[in-house]
C-alpha cells in the first residue's frame, strides 16, 4: 500500500522547518555563522515545498517558477553553509546559479516536457549535494574515518534524488502513472530521513569542532599563543617517537628570561606581559616550522628541535642575540631583555624528561655564569633519580614536583 505523497511532503516540510528553526536558534545562541546558513536554508526549503504542495495548482506560472527557484537557492545555501563552517567565504554566484539554471530550463522546454524539467531539477539538487560532499571531503583537519558520515549523507541524497526520476525518464517516459509510483513515495520518505540525518551530521561536526577547540585551549598559553606545559609535553612526545623511528637525534633547550621578577617590580605586570609576548615572538621567528616551543612556566620557555646538538646551539645563540637586540623602552627607562639558555641533545629515542633534566642543569650553569648566555649540557643524566639527588643540594634550585624535572 502506497502512502499519500502530499502527506509525506507535508511531514518532510514540518520536520525541515522545525530543524531549521532549531539550527537558527543555536546558531544565534552560539554565534556560529554556519548554523545560521543551515537553519535559513531549511526554513526556505520547507516554505518552498509547503507552498508547492498546498497551493501549487492555484499558483500562476511565474509564482510557481519563483517558488521552485527559492527551493534551489535553499540547496545552494546548504552548500555554502559547509563552506562557511570550514572558514571559507560563501560562493554567492553559486548560490543562485542553480535557480537561474532551473528558470532557463523552464523557459527553454515546452510545457509538455515535464519529465525533462524534473530531471534537470533533480540534477541541480544532486550537483549541490555533490558540492557539499566535496567541501567536506577537502577538509583535511579531520581523519576520513571521522568525516565519512558527513560525506556519505549528501552523496546518498543526491543518488536517491536522481534514481527515481532517471528511471521514469529513460525507462517509462510515457507512463503517466509514474508520478504516483513507489519511486515517488520512496523519494518522499527519503526527504524526511535526509532532513533528520543531515541535522545529525551538522551537530556531529559542530560538537567535534567544540571539543577540538576545548582541547586546543587546554594545551595553549593564552598570553603568548604558544603551547603550555601540557601541550608542549604532548606534542614533543609525538616528535620524539617519530624521530626515534627514523634514528635521528633531538635537541632540547630551556629559556629563562633574566631578572624577570625585577622587571615586574620596576615596570609593573603589564610590561612583564609585553616582555613575555615579545620573547615568544622572537622564539617562533627564529625556529623552523618543524621545531616545537612552549611556555612551560612563568618566564620559562622550552623548545624541542629535531636536529643535532651543534645545530641546536646555533639556534639558541640566534634566539639569545635577537632578544638582546630587541630592547624595549618605557616611560621609566629601558627594559633589560636578556635570556639564559640551557641546551641538551641526545641520540634517537632519548626521553624528553632526560633531555629536560640535562638542559635544566645547563641553564643553571648559564645563570651562575653571568646570565645572557648559552650553556650546553656536558652529559645526560644516567637516570632522573640520580639527577634529582645530584641537584638537590645545589643552591638556588627551585623545588621540583614529583616526576617532573625543574625547568629553571
Amino acid at each position: 500500500m502506497l502512502l499519500d505523497t502530499s502527506t509525506l511532503y507535508l511531514v518532510a516540510t514540518m520536520v525541515a522547518a522545525m530543524l531549521g528553526a532549531m539550527l537558527l536558534f543555536f546558531g544565534r545562541q552560539e554565534s556560529i555563522p554556519a548554523l545560521k546558513w543551515w537553519g535559513t536554508a531549511y526554513l526556505l526549503g520547507a516554505a518552498s515545498v509547503a507552498l508547492w504542495t498546498l497551493a501549487g495548482a492555484a499558483l500562476g506560472g511565474m509564482l510557481l517558477l519563483a517558488l521552485h527557484a527559492v527551493g534551489f537557492v535553499a540547496c545552494g545555501m546548504v552548500w555554502n553553509a559547509s563552506r562557511v563552517f570550514h572558514g571559507r567565504k560563501p560562493n554567492l554566484p553559486g548560490l543562485v546559479l542553480g535557480a537561474m539554471a532551473w528558470i532557463a530550463a523552464v523557459m527553454t522546454f515546452a510545457p509538455e516536457a515535464s519529465m525533462m524539467r524534473m530531471t534537470i531539477g533533480a540534477g541541480i539538487v544532486a550537483v549541490y549535494a555533490a558540492l557539499t560532499a566535496g567541501e567536506l571531503w577537502t577538509e583535511r583537519r579531520r581523519t576520513l574515518q571521522k568525516r565519512w558520515p558527513a560525506i556519505v549523507v549528501p552523496v546518498l541524497h543526491g543518488l536517491v534524488l536522481m534514481l527515481p526520476i532517471l528511471l521514469g525518464d529513460f525507462l517509462r517516459p510515457q507512463d503517466a502513472a509514474f508520478a504516483s509510483s513507489i519511486w515517488v513515495t520512496v523519494f518522499s520518505v527519503e526527504l524526511v530521513l535526509y532532513a533528520v540525518g543531515t541535522v545529525f551530521v551538522i551537530f556531529m561536526l559542530v560538537s567535534d569542532r567544540v571539543v577540538t577547540a576545548h582541547k586546543t585551549a587546554a594545551s595553549m598559553d593564552p598570553l603568548t599563543g604558544m603551547f603550555n606545559r601540557r601541550g608542549f609535553a604532548e606534542a614533543t612526545s609525538r616528535v620524539i617517537e617519530r624521530e626515534a623511528l627514523a634514528g635521528r637525534p633531538v635537541t632540547v633547550m630551556i629559556f629563562d628570561i633574566d631578572h624577570f621578577k625585577s622587571i615586574n617590580d620596576r615596570f609593573g605586570h603589564p610590561a612583564g606581559d609585553e616582555i613575555l609576548k615579545l620573547f615568544s615572538t622572537v622564539v617562533v621567528n627564529n625556529l623552523r616550522i618543524s621545531d616545537l616551543s612552549g611556555r612551560v612556566g612563568g618566564e620559562e620557555f622550552a623548545a624541542l628541535l629535531p636536529c643535532s646538538l651543534e645545530e641546536g646551539v646555533i639556534v639558541a645563540e640566534r634566539v639569545r642575540e635577537a632578544f638582546a637586540e630587541s630592547g624595549i623602552v618605557v616611560d621609566e627607562g629601558p627594559v633589560d631583555t636578556t635570556v639564559s639558555i640551557g641546551v641538551a641533545g641526545g641520540p634517537a629515542g632519548t626521553e624528553l624528561e632526560v633531555l629536560l633534566a640535562a638542559a635544566d642543569t645547563a641553564l643553571y650553569q648559564a645563570k651562575r655564569g653571568g646570565r645572557n648566555r648559552v650553556e650546553v649540557a656536558e652529559e645526560l643524566p644516567l637516570s632522573l633519580e640520580q639527577w634529582r639527588r645530584k641537584t638537590a643540594g645545589l643552591p638556588g634550585q627551585k623545588p621540583q614536583k614529583p616526576g617532573v624535572p625543574s625547568l629553571a
